[in-house]
């Protein structure tokens, strides 16, 4: 019988076997003769179809026999259980071979012949919605017409075999009529969707979904340029929404405003005086036109004519020269130095935010961490000092070291986290950061090698105290912080070459041990606010009144710091040995920028290192190790905050039924913002922003070499700016020394003009003298404003507020 109803058949399909009129079949209670072959019938094939010929290598199965490895042969049937038929689908399961078919290996059919290429397959009839079931071998139907069952060739993969269950899916089929007899199918390929080859081809046909006019129209794939347009888009986007980059534009934003006035009109005001600052803009616009025009003279600068050496007479701030490229003449390096300015503060943020979240803190914790060490109260009292307040680059790179390197306060080291490149980039920031100056940079360098020395004793002791544990650190690893290191030493070597030049020329340079005695603070100076403080300048008058030097004396780091690194010693994110590593090195810090007041009169501290290592004999004020406490205490602060910040969600969670990490917790992580506003509000200003001198037209016409009087320290760091206009030689220049000939110069110049200075002028090869007649006014070199020239060979004209006098040659 039939395995497809009335109701199912194709009515292009030929009658089935089981009709009257359809050509005769085998049925299992009819055997063929002969071994299983069917038996010849006078029923001729189809018209316009062709006998199918089997050419195969040792085939598995003939007509009436079942091609399968570990399943049912039947000779001429099949058991009805291990043949499903169905309306459109069969199901082989075990898999099963049905007879009345042809299987044949490697065998090609064409035009009415069936191909089953490497397969093993029982053809005992097709299954298909509108076709005969094979059930027991039936006969396959005769083609309704011979036109269309002999057009196309029909590829029918072989059925998949293999140890499991071979599952088949028939879609549905408009074609002739299947072939069974003789091992032939002919007709048109109907739409079959899942024949798979097993010998390795795959044939996928289309299926047809009855439901697919209802479809939406697929829109057109987009092009090559919007598909990297996209790309892009999703990495800038990945770019703009990551941490550090919000960090970093964070820092940038608050510290405009924290120094608000600085960038309000930044072409004509500069923070805290015009004395310093003016000579540290004058630094950054020397470096970059140099660097630009003749790199070989960069230490031979145009102030402090003819001195050797003159850029390296205090700290350079080399590291800014690329800034310096940027524009030319006194105005371009005001707006220079007033975005450095800025930016120092951003950086120094940044910097101590990733550090404390690489050694991991939460980001409150690490909020704190960045807004104490970069608005701390003592640094307001250093705003006229950049190469002081420039610190960023320290915090910046420990980060990067420890990142490099795997390693965190919470996790330890972490073998799989190690990445050289951070390692690498950790040392150039370093190399960087000692480029700005040695005031700071000399304890940074101590520090650098302070770590190395104690990373190699930790990871040695544990390797060997484990002998049989291997600790991987990595050749990567190691050639990065050789090469990063090596690099380091360099930079440092490069720039302690001209310094030492200096001390060789001008041995007075070093700073004597009691200079240094000088400036060092007491204790109660920690707890002492400067003057720039708006919160506490006021209210501590009295205090610095009893320092012998409150700008360099009154050291506060935060009293709302203090407060949370108390904290951070009971409560925390760090484990108890961080948090004693924290606090010795709090204490320590602190007994070392005490100086000469710290223990022994600073014998078993400060002047120890002093007389030991070299470098400390070159800086002025102990006190600027107060960097490394604000540093220590911060990351205690951040601890603690962290550590709050955790358990405060943790309750709320309980409290509310979430899960910590719902926006259910963005209550109490707003509310651990409060330490935040309390540092930052501690770290608020009342730094003047003063207009500074007017260059005078005539500075921009003249030649050098010249001199401008009146001269003096302080106002010849505003004549080093006005020679940024073509930078030419000047006897000028104000630093953290003043060289005895141009001591000597300017108490001579002082009877300017007469014999004895036009000598002294013709023998230093100063040709031009510059008179700022407001400035002169009131001041030792009033007389040079209208003095009589007779005979001096001198020659003199006005310009505005400016008496130019020539030197003719003798």
């Amino acid at each position: 019988m039939s395995n497809v109803s009335e109701t199912e058949k194709d009515p292009e399909a030929g009658p089935s076997a089981a009709e009257p009129g359809g050509p005769a079949a085998l049925t299992p209670s009819e055997p063929a003769p002969g071994n299983g072959r069917p038996a010849a019938t006078d029923t001729p094939p189809a018209a316009g179809t062709g006998s199918a010929e089997a050419a195969a290598d040792a085939p598995r199965s003939a007509a009436g026999d079942t091609a399968a490895e570990g399943a049912t042969a039947a000779t001429g049937g099949t058991e009805p259980e291990r043949t499903t038929a169905a309306t459109g689908d069969a199901g082989a399961e075990g898999p099963n071979a049905t007879t009345g078919g042809t299987t044949v290996e490697g065998a090609r059919t064409a035009t009415g012949d069936a191909r089953a290429e490497g397969a093993r397959t029982a053809t005992g009839g097709t299954t298909a919605e509108g076709g005969a079931g094979a059930d027991g071998g039936e006969a396959a139907k005769q083609a309704a017409s011979s036109a269309k069952a002999a057009t196309e060739d029909t590829k029918t993969g072989s059925a998949a075999q293999a140890t499991g269950d071979t599952k088949q899916s028939a879609g549905r089929s408009k074609a002739g009529a299947a072939k069974a007899e003789g091992g032939t199918a002919a007709g048109e390929a109907g739409k079959t969707d899942g024949a798979t080859a097993q010998g390795g081809e795959r044939v996928s046909l289309v299926k047809v979904d009855p439901f697919g006019s209802f479809a939406p129209v697929p829109g057109e794939e987009p092009s090559k340029a919007r598909r990297v347009a996209a790309r892009i888009g999703n990495a800038v986007g990945e770019f703009l929404g990551h941490e550090w980059t919000m960090a970093a534009v964070g820092s940038v934003l608050l510290a405009a405003v924290m120094t608000w006035p600085t960038l309000q009109d930044p072409s004509r005001t500069i923070p805290q005086d015009y004395a310093d600052p003016t000579l540290q803009a004058w630094q950054m616009s020397w470096g970059g036109h140099i660097l630009t025009t003749n790199p070989a003279q960069l230490w031979n600068a145009n102030a402090f004519f003819p001195s050797n050496y003159s850029y390296a007479f205090s700290d350079t701030l080399l590291g800014y020269a690329p800034a310096g490229m940027l524009g030319s003449g006194p105005v371009a390096a005001l707006v220079r130095y007033n975005i450095m300015y800025v930016l120092v503060y951003a950086l120094a943020f940044f910097g101590a935010y990733v550090l404390a979240r690489q050694l991991g803190s939460r980001p409150t914790g690490a909020v704190v961490a960045g807004a104490a060490f970069a608005y701390a109260p003592y640094r307001l009292g250093q705003a006229g000092h950049l190469h002081v307040l420039s610190i960023g680059g320290i915090a910046l790179a420990l980060a990067m070291l420890a990142r490099g390197h795997g390693f965190s306060l919470r996790n330890g080291y972490q073998p799989d986290k190690r990445r050289w490149g951070w390692v690498l980039a950790g040392w150039l920031v370093a190399s960087w950061q000692i480029s700005l100056g040695f005031g700071i940079g000399i304890p940074f360098v101590y520090a650098l090698l302070l770590a190395v020395l104690a990373t190699a004793v930790s990871w040695g002791y544990r390797h060997v105290r484990k002998w049989g544990v291997t600790r991987p650190f990595g050749w990567k690893l190691f050639f990065a912080n050789l090469g990063g290191g090596a690099i380091f030493s360099v930079v440092g070597g490069l720039m302690a070459y001209p310094y030492l030049q200096v001390l060789k020329e001008h041995p007075y340079a070093r700073r004597s041990e009691e200079l240094v005695g000088l400036f060092s603070p007491p204790l109660k100076g920690f707890f002492i606010a400067p003057k720039e403080s708006w919160l506490w300048g006021d209210a501590y008058e009295g205090a610095r009144a009893t320092l012998s030097w409150a700008p360099e004396m009154a050291l506060l780091p935060g009293f709302f710091l203090y407060g949370l690194a108390f904290a951070g010693l009971f409560v925390s994110a760090w484990r108890l040995k961080h948090r004693i590593w924290m606090l010795v090195g709090v204490i320590g810090t602190v007994a070392l920028a005490m100086g000469t007041h710290g223990p022994g009169e600073g014998e078993f501290g400060y002047l120890a290192l002093y007389r030991a290592l070299p470098g400390f004999d070159g800086i002025r004020t102990s006190g600027r190790l107060v960097v490394w406490t604000t540093l220590f205490l911060a990351l205690l602060a951040a601890g603690a905050v962290s550590a709050f910040a955790e358990r405060a969600v943790e309750l709320f969670a309980d409290r509310t039924h979430s899960e910590p990490g719902d926006r259910a917790g963005f209550l109490p992580r707003l509310l651990t913002l409060i330490p935040v506003m309390l540092v930052l509000f501690e770290g608020t200003h009342e730094t003047p922003h003063p207009v500074v001198p007017t260059t005078p037209i005539a500075m921009s016409t003249v030649q050098g070499p010249l001199m401008v009087l009146p001269s003096h320290e302080l106002f010849d760091m505003n004549v080093m700016l006005w020679s940024t206009d073509g930078f030419p030689k000047i006897a000028n220049g104000g630093s953290g020394f003043t060289p005895m000939d141009l001591q000597e110069l300017r108490q001579t110049m002082e009877q300017f003009p007469d014999e004895q200075t036009v000598a002294l002028l013709r023998e230093r090869h100063i040709r031009t003298v510059v008179v700022v007649r407001s400035q002169a006014l009131g001041s030792a070199y009033e007389r040079a404003i209208d003095a009589p020239i007779d005979g001096l060979g001198l020659t003199r004209t006005e310009q505005g507020d400016v008496v130019l006098y020539k030197v003719e040659d003798s």
